[in-house]
């Protein structure tokens, strides 16, 4: 009966744990894309760069995922907008992305 309750009690801080933060966050897996920003939307953009950072056992993180890195790995000079796109199992493996739009 003990163990029954320890694991309620997790189960209830990694639900509760969700609750606070600014992206979408699933306890087993998270697929999350979200908008960050929209500068322009007057058109289609022509370009499109990434940067991406990871996460490995929510010990280890590594990446440049800035803005600037993605403007520069797509060659823009003109953002029209920005999205996020984050994928996480467990904990274990994190990928975190910033997609920049522009021209």
């Amino acid at each position: 009966m003990k163990k029954l309750w320890v694991v309620f009690a997790l189960g209830a801080v990694g639900v509760l744990m969700g609750c606070a933060t600014m992206i979408p966050v699933g306890g087993l897996y998270t697929g999350v894309k979200i908008p960050i920003t929209a500068t322009n939307n007057s058109g289609a953009s022509s370009k499109t760069g990434q940067a991406e950072c990871i996460s490995v056992l929510a010990l280890v993180a590594v990446g440049d995922c800035s803005i600037d890195a993605a403007k520069k790995n797509g060659g823009i000079t003109k953002v029209n907008n920005v999205d996020f796109d984050v994928k996480n199992i467990l904990g274990i493996y994190g990928s975190y992305k910033v997609i920049v739009s522009g021209e």
